[in-house]
């Protein structure tokens, strides 16, 4: 990391910045989850905030690291380099926005990737400048809030949004270098953190603050230790929460100031229907990149409005994120298909009735006592396992999750006990890592083995929250063991298997993980995987169509499961964008 305290904000400026602003939520991270009421009750504002800033730092530092950069400090009255010594402003302003972007985290890292966005929207435009000082960093700020505040459906006062206005607006104040500008910039900040509760009914009925907005003013902090080498002190609120029995949580000035600062994700979005007492908020959460165009991208912004609540869209220039809480999460997903191509789509539940706050001012929910954690293939399976109760992680072809992906999606569930799916033998290794981390960590974890997303089927469908958690272990690990899979895809590049060679191009027919029949037509081939399948019993078939499997092979396998199988049943789901053309299962 570059040296504080630097002059211009420049990329060495940028990379400090995003440096010290994740070490400073990182120390605040668990304070800021600790306590949570708006408008959902999820205990992670501050990870959120961490792992969208994680992200910006990743790319920034890969910045760095393509231009070799010299790293000398430079002494407050020298000029910086000039723009060819390594990234230029763009370069790096470019860069933090863009990992924000994908990696941004739940409302909460949603807006604050935006806020970096327009902030790098007025930077970029300087084209080739080394740096910028006081006024373009006002500017900056300015965009930035704007910017964030048109990325939400509905603002509400009394958030980060309130938070970054009042930021802009101190900063317009100031004619000065970047460190006067950042300075102002904090304090018109940190007054309005200390005035949400005042703005908000749900903020002032728990006694807290904005989570994001203590979030933002903690990133501001870090921009004032950038440019003057000394970070600000704890920030002062006059709000602390009370714990049961009329004891103060606060036990000193600053674990009492972060644990003030706890109104978990509404952050700037509409919430009249879920403060409403007599009226449920919706129960899962989705967040998708979307690659699409803007026209496309207006479009559903309407339609996912019409379907639930606190709706941020932000990004542009053909990639964006979406977040939105809805009832119906396979409607939210369909909706991003219809407008272009979603992918790394989480959906997350949150659970029956005390992930909300209803405005009753209620403590943080308690963790659920079990959930499923599953890893999905495509869309339309993200929303089938969803509505069962899991938190799904999508799997694009190619692109399976890491272990870290897989740890967060446990962390996501929120319960003491989880059952972890992975749906595909070579995930085997990376759950069990997961799952061992994730132990570590106090949460009990069973990893049952299933190698497709049929079984995973099968597992969930016996799933008894109720009952001992080895006794639903040992039941779904049942489901899953006897349920057969097979699926039909596409060769890529001519192999040999164990059904002989095949082409590109050929039509493959695999059960069980190996390849057993090759043909040229989807439906023939999938009625041969299917007669073998059978022809060692079943009871119920489970087919999952791909968006580029035919759209009659459904009906046709339906058919003739009904005319040439008795008493065997057929269920069709859409998977979406899974990779195999379909997915079966026979149980």
């Amino acid at each position: 990391m570059a040296q504080v305290p630097q002059r211009f904000f420049d990329a060495l400026a940028v990379r400090t910045w995003c440096g010290l602003s994740l070490r400073a939520l990182g120390r605040a991270r668990e304070e800021i989850d600790a306590i949570n009421v708006y408008p959902v009750a999820d205990g992670d504002t501050g990870t959120n905030l961490y792992l969208t800033l994680e992200s910006a730092v990743a790319a920034v530092e890969a910045v760095f690291a393509a231009h070799e950069v010299d790293e000398r400090p430079r002494d407050a009255t020298e000029a910086p380099p000039d723009a060819g010594d390594g990234p230029s402003l763009a370069d790096a302003v470019g860069a933090m926005a863009h990992g924000a972007l994908i990696g941004a985290r739940g409302n909460s890292g949603t807006i604050l990737a935006q806020l970096l966005r327009g902030m790098a929207q007025v930077l970029a435009a300087r084209g080739d400048s080394a740096h910028t000082e006081g006024p373009g960093l006002r500017l900056a700020l300015r965009h930035a809030a704007a910017s964030a505040r048109q990325a939400v459906a509905h603002p509400v006062e009394g958030t980060v949004l309130t938070v970054a206005s009042a930021a802009a607006d101190a900063a317009d104040g100031v004619e000065g270098d970047c460190a006067e500008v950042a300075r102002a910039a904090y304090e018109g900040a940190r007054a309005a953190l200390a005035a949400t509760p005042g703005q908000l009914p749900a903020l002032e009925r728990a006694g807290v603050v904005d989570a994001g907005g203590h979030g933002l003013v903690t990133v501001l902090a870090a921009l004032v230790e950038t440019f003057t080498g000394r970070a600000p002190g704890p920030v002062a609120v006059p709000h602390a929460r009370v714990a049961h029995g009329g004891e103060d949580r606060a036990g000193s000035d600053r674990v009492g100031a972060a644990r003030a600062c706890a109104a978990e994700e509404g952050h700037g979005t509409q919430q009249e229907r879920a403060t409403d007492e007599d009226e449920r908020p919706p129960a899962f959460e989705v967040i998708y990149l979307l690659e699409a165009e803007d026209a496309a991208v207006a479009r559903l912004r309407q339609r996912l409005d019409a379907l639930g609540d606190s709706l941020v869209v932000v990004g542009g220039d053909g990639l964006w994120n979406v977040h939105v809480h809805v009832d119906d999460a396979g409607a939210a997903v369909e909706a991003g298909v219809e407008a272009g191509r979603p992918y790394r789509i989480r959906i997350t539940h949150f659970g029956h009735g005390d992930a909300h706050t209803t405005g009753t001012g209620r403590p943080p929910r308690e963790r659920t006592q079990r959930a499923v954690v599953a890893v999905v293939p495509g869309e339309g399976l993200a929303a089938l396992y969803a509505e069962a109760g899991a938190t799904t992680l999508l799997a694009r072809p190619g692109e399976p999750p890491a272990s870290g992906e897989l740890v967060q999606a446990v962390r996501r569930a929120h319960a003491r006990e989880v059952v972890l799916l992975p749906n595909d033998a070579e995930l085997r290794h990376t759950a069990a890592a997961a799952a061992e981390q994730a132990r570590a960590g106090g949460i009990r974890v069973a990893l049952i083995p299933t190698r497709s997303a049929v079984q995973g089927i099968a597992a969930l469908a016996v799933h008894e929250p109720e009952r001992r958690f080895d006794e639903d272990v040992v039941a779904m690990t049942s489901a899953a063991g006897a349920t057969r899979h097979a699926e039909v895809t596409v060769a890529e590049r001519q192999s040999w298997t164990t059904a002989g060679i095949c082409q590109a191009g050929d039509v493959l027919g695999l059960i069980d993980g190996d390849v057993a029949v090759i043909g040229a037509d989807v439906a023939q081939v999938a009625a041969t995987v299917l007669d073998r399948m059978l022809s060692a019993g079943g009871e119920l078939v489970t087919l999952v169509l791909g968006d580029e499997a035919p759209p009659d092979v459904a009906d046709h396998l339906e058919a003739r499961v009904r005319e040439a199988y008795l008493a065997v049943d057929t269920v069709v789901y859409r998977g979406g964008r899974q990779g195999a053309l379909l997915l079966v299962g026979v149980e």
